[in-house]
């Protein structure tokens, strides 16, 4: 599965998988989403965002787990 708004670049934020390439980790999204903060409310916050930034972010969130368990 291709990700085009996931950017993994070693010279910025470590590698971390961010959105975009905008200092913006997905780990940081989806734990905004687990907290109960609607996409209305984390776009509001974070305006370089868009819709589907957050929901390319569940899904790779989603296949890296899948990935990892048995």
């Amino acid at each position: 599965m291709a990700f085009e708004r996931i950017t993994i670049n070693v010279g910025k934020m470590g590698g971390v998988p961010c959105i975009r390439g905008l200092r913006t980790p997905v780990a940081m999204v989806v734990d905004m989403v687990a907290a109960g903060m609607t996409p209305g409310e984390i776009l509001a916050d974070f305006p370089d965002l868009e819709r589907e930034d957050i929901a390319e972010a569940l899904r790779y969130a989603t296949a890296l787990r899948e990935r990892q368990l048995p």
